[in-house]
């Protein structure tokens, strides 16, 4: 039974905190925030948590595990202190501001015989694992492209870029499903609402595999959307994270790659078969992560989002944002 430490109680916080509240193998759990309202409001909804506003406290404590809920720019020093202090560390997406950073906290932990975990949250969504299973499986052939909507009309963070708060769910979920990094990178974008912080960006990938993909990302859309489509050679399918139900759609769809010799004999070669929406498990994905990461904690269990991954994704964060800088030029990783 693992005792946990959950420190930031702001934005995503209290999400963490409601979570391993009501994990059974979470025997004890701590919050820490040097807000005072902010502890006080926890305290109200989730009376069986220690309180404290004093990370070394945390940091002396007999916990077994630190979950990081904090701005990025705290990310780095606060997770290298937790596992200097012998502690399994979870650190909310993305990993820290530079790759530099994530490679530093990778080894740290390597050495230290501690795992070190990050919070892609969506890469433990039943809806993104069918999707997973289904290329693995070879469901939809050969992977020819994906291309990704992630928007919404909001206020852009004073300090963080677009890139840096959305990307990295897309990032990790594609990564996920080809099991592979990306080797070229570029992208362009604007920052309309707040000069210097990107809020609109649209960003290319190149895999070894001969994966194409395309990413759009933004704080200035009409709507919110959370769509995802990936085209093969047999099928293609839709990840769409706002449907309530039916957030995965396969379609028996594609087209006959020969030469046509007249427009007819090219109607004929499309297929158009049935749309299938699978069944998912209900499991909520943040539900999911916080109960591995007590796995971690209690059996050395090494996490499906362990520090590599979140190294993985903080590279390709670097990428788009230098491309960014450039003026949309490639970057190869």
């Amino acid at each position: 039974m693992a005792k946990i430490a959950v420190v930031g109680a702001g934005f995503w916080g209290p999400n963490l905190v409601r979570s391993f509240a009501a994990q059974r193998a979470c025997a004890e759990l701590t919050v820490c925030d040097s807000d005072s309202a902010r502890l006080e409001w926890i305290g109200a909804r989730f009376p069986q948590a220690k309180l404290t506003a004093d990370f070394d406290a945390v940091l002396n404590s007999n916990v077994d595990g630190i979950v990081l809920a904090t701005p990025v720019t705290t990310h780095y020093d606060l997770a290298r202190r937790a596992l200097e202090a012998g502690k399994h560390v979870f650190v909310e997406k993305p990993l820290c501001q530079s790759v530099e950073q994530a490679r530093r906290l990778v080894d740290q932990a390597e050495r230290a015989g501690r795992h070190l975990m990050v919070g892609h949250t969506l890469e433990y969504s039943p809806a993104v694992a069918k999707v997973g299973e289904l290329i693995r499986a070879g469901e939809l052939g050969q992977i020819f492209f994906m291309s990704s909507q992630r928007v919404n009309l909001g206020v852009s963070r004073p300090n963080t870029s677009v890139v840096w708060e959305l990307a990295p769910h897309d990032f990790s979920i594609l990564f996920n499903w080809l099991d592979e990094a990306p080797t070229m990178i570029a992208a362009v974008g604007k920052d309309y609402s707040r000069r210097g912080v990107t809020d609109v960006a649209f960003i290319s990938i190149e895999f070894g595999s001969g994966v194409v993909a395309h990413l759009e990302v933004s704080w200035l859309a009409p709507s919110k959307l959370r769509r995802t489509t990936v085209v093969g050679a047999k099928k293609m399918v839709v990840y769409d994270d706002m449907e309530a139900v039916e957030k995965v759609r396969i379609y028996d769809r594609g087209s006959d790659p020969k030469e046509h010799e007249s427009f007819g004999e090219f109607q004929m070669s499309q297929r158009t078969g049935d749309i299938l929406v699978p069944r998912l498990a209900t499991d909520e994905p943040i539900m999911l992560q916080t109960a591995e990461f007590l796995q971690v904690v209690d059996h050395g269990r090494r996490p499906r989002t362990d520090g590599r991954n979140g190294l993985r994704v903080v590279e390709a964060l670097a990428a788009a944002t230098h491309s960014l800088e450039e003026g949309g030029v490639p970057v190869r990783l």
